[in-house]
């Protein structure tokens, strides 16, 4: 079979194409035949993992060194990337009850990751689910970890309520554009999303009430207040952020460092200034919430927009296109 491979870490360019052995499911995993995968912040990550700093690692340095020994110090363990997905079942193992060959399926690899590969066995209880018939395989790849992320933290920790105010600080990312749809349409609550100018456009086809250019607004600044401030990659702060804040509102981090962690713990105990709270959370991904995200997609409550899908031996360019900050939407990797 054909893989996306990389041998040493770097930019976009040590992305290359070559031959390895199909796998074999074992007795409770299936054969994914991979049809698309996208291309997130955890690939690029991954593949340039030993040179990150800790100052642009979104999470506190502990991570950082966890993640470069799980990948591998010096070169990586894993010379295949890709945690979402879509495709078709080939195969199964002889104890598969869940799925049968030939199923359309759509999931997320996570950590482990894998899918810039035409095959690929996972366990039947992973993060697998029947993919929604109404979007192709390239949407269907590009949709999983943003949507189960931003499903579990709102309804986990973001204490809403139908008529809420609620702003999402880094609405055009994956785990941002769901939150948008998810905010809108499933917690029916009022939204303002803020982005660069060149994402504006396309924040507001996600069905944003509102949007803020931060290259030309603070957000910060304005005498709007909100319910909730949902930060993405913890680009805001604590301190910025309170005055935007409703009374027993909440500054929601899915990104965070000890610092915020210290403040989550110190508003916890204190109940914070007119109980404004930090909440930092981590989502698991669960088969579950994937199975929600599903439905809400043939309800027509959660889409994804694909800019651009590049052939596999193209994979290099897709990275460099993500990289560059000039996307509109999600870009996939088309592996069939």
């Amino acid at each position: 079979m054909k893989a996306i491979v990389y041998d040493s870490y770097g930019p976009p360019g040590v992305l290359h194409t070559a031959e390895l052995e199909k796998p074999v499911p074992g007795e409770n995993e299936v054969l994914v035949r991979v049809y698309a995968a996208s291309v997130n912040f955890g690939d690029l990550l991954a593949r340039r993992v030993r040179d990150v700093s800790s100052r642009d690692f979104h999470m506190p340095s502990l991570f950082l060194l966890m993640a470069r020994l799980d990948f591998g110090l010096r070169k990586p363990r894993r010379q295949i990337l890709g945690s979402e997905f879509s495709g078709v079942v080939e195969a199964t193992g002889k104890a598969v009850t869940k799925f049968r060959e030939g199923d359309p399926v759509f999931g997320y690899l996570g950590q482990k990751m894998g899918a810039y590969a035409e095959y690929f066995c996972m366990p039947e209880n992973g993060v697998l689910a029947i993919k929604p018939e109404k979007i192709s395989h390239e949407e269907a790849a590009t949709i999983p970890m943003g949507a189960i992320m931003a499903i579990y933290l709102l309804r986990e920790k973001g204490n809403l309520q139908p008529g809420n105010k609620v702003l999402v600080n880094g609405a055009s990312g994956s785990i941002g554009s769901a939150a948008v749809q998810l905010l809108k349409h499933h917690f029916k609550t009022e939204v303002t999303g803020v982005c660069g100018t060149r994402r504006t456009a396309y924040v507001k086809s996600l069905g944003a009430d509102k949007v803020i250019d931060y290259t030309r607004e603070d957000f910060t600044q304005q005498a709007e207040t909100y319910d909730l401030v949902f930060d993405v990659l913890g680009k805001s702060s604590f301190a910025q952020c309170k005055r935007v804040l409703k009374p027993d509102g909440r500054y929601l981090l899915a990104s965070f460092k000890l610092k915020q962690l210290l403040q989550m713990m110190g508003t916890r105990i204190t109940g914070g200034p007119s109980g404004k709270k930090v909440v930092c959370a981590f989502a698991p991904g669960s088969v579950g919430d994937l199975i929600v995200v599903r439905d809400l997609i043939e309800a027509g409550k959660l889409t994804t927009i694909v800019d651009q899908a590049f052939p596999m031996e193209q994979a290099a360019e897709a990275h460099r296109y993500v990289e560059e900050g000039s996307k509109k939407g999600s870009v996939a990797i088309r592996l069939a």
